[in-house]
Order: structure tokens, then C-alpha cells, then sequence
């Protein structure tokens, strides 16, 4: 089950593309998060979806914003991805143990191996405020979150 709107957000504690330990609580107080699970890196949806934030990226992470993506790639893989597109924001790795934190979120798909496309909002006080979770081949739409993000 996808988390309710109105929950505390789990915890999560990720490595990013440079090999960085992320933990959501770090940003508890002191920023809004917008948190992005998508399938996998260098297919056409989620490269198109992670490009678009790149390109509107002050809307979503400035002082009061973090961005934080997660897929269920290595490290590695992230590292390459992140270089090829541009992208200057953390991608993390739910790589192993592999899906945990997609599975604390409810978007992991256990057919395919991987995360669905579900994007959650959560406040300075780590409570999820808005969410949108879209199967594998369908986009989200950034404005959205934007509106999400106006509104706390």
C-alpha cells in the first residue's frame, strides 16, 4: 500500500550517485522534500521526467527544497547517468537491500523488479502532504508538484 497522505514519511537511509550516505530525517526542520521514485535510469520516460526537473531544478531545490530521486540502480549506474544527463541533484539507490525503501513507500513493483513512478511531497516535519504514484509508462506532471509545494 502506497503511504496515505497526512502520514509520517519512513525514514530511509540511501547512498547516492557520488556514494553519499542520504538520510530523509537529515532535512526534518529545515526543508521540504520532494521525493521521486522512478523505474530506472537511461530509459526514454524517466530520462525525459528527470531532465524536466533538471531544467526547472530552482523550483525544487533551493533553500527551503530538497529534490531527492530514487531508482532502483546501482550506484554506479546513477553515477554515469547523472554525468550524461546533467543532473546535479542526488540520485539515490535503492539498490540493496533491493527495494526496501520503494517497498516502505508502497511503489515497488515485485513483477518488474523496480520502483513504479511515485512522487511524494513531505513538510519540515516529515509528513507527507501530497503524492501522485503513476504506473510505468506514465509521466508525471511537474507542475503538480509545484502546486503541492506552494501549497505548505
Amino acid at each position: 500500500m502506497t503511504i496515505e497522505v497526512g502520514s509520517q514519511a519512513p525514514d530511509f537511509e540511501l547512498k547516492d550517485n557520488h556514494g553519499r550516505t542520504v538520510r530523509l530525517s537529515e532535512f526534518c526542520g529545515e526543508k521540504n522534500v520532494v521525493l521521486v521514485f522512478y523505474p530506472f535510469a537511461f530509459t526514454g520516460v524517466c530520462t525525459g521526467e528527470l531532465c524536466a526537473l533538471r531544467d526547472e531544478l530552482p523550483r525544487f531545490e533551493n533553500e527551503g527544497t530538497q529534490l531527492l530521486a530514487v531508482s532502483n540502480d546501482s550506484i554506479h549506474t546513477l553515477r554515469v547517468f547523472a554525468e550524461q544527463e546533467g543532473l546535479e541533484y542526488p540520485l539515490l539507490s535503492d539498490f540493496w537491500p533491493h527495494g526496501e525503501t520503494s517497498r516502505a513507500y508502497g511503489v515497488f513493483d515485485e513483477d518488474k523488479g523496480c520502483a513504479v513512478r511515485g512522487t511524494f511531497v513531505i513538510d519540515k516535519e516529515g509528513v507527507v502532504r501530497w503524492s501522485v504514484v503513476n504506473g510505468l509508462p506514465d509521466a508525471r506532471d511537474l507542475n503538480d508538484y509545484v502546486k503541492a509545494l506552494e501549497a505548505l
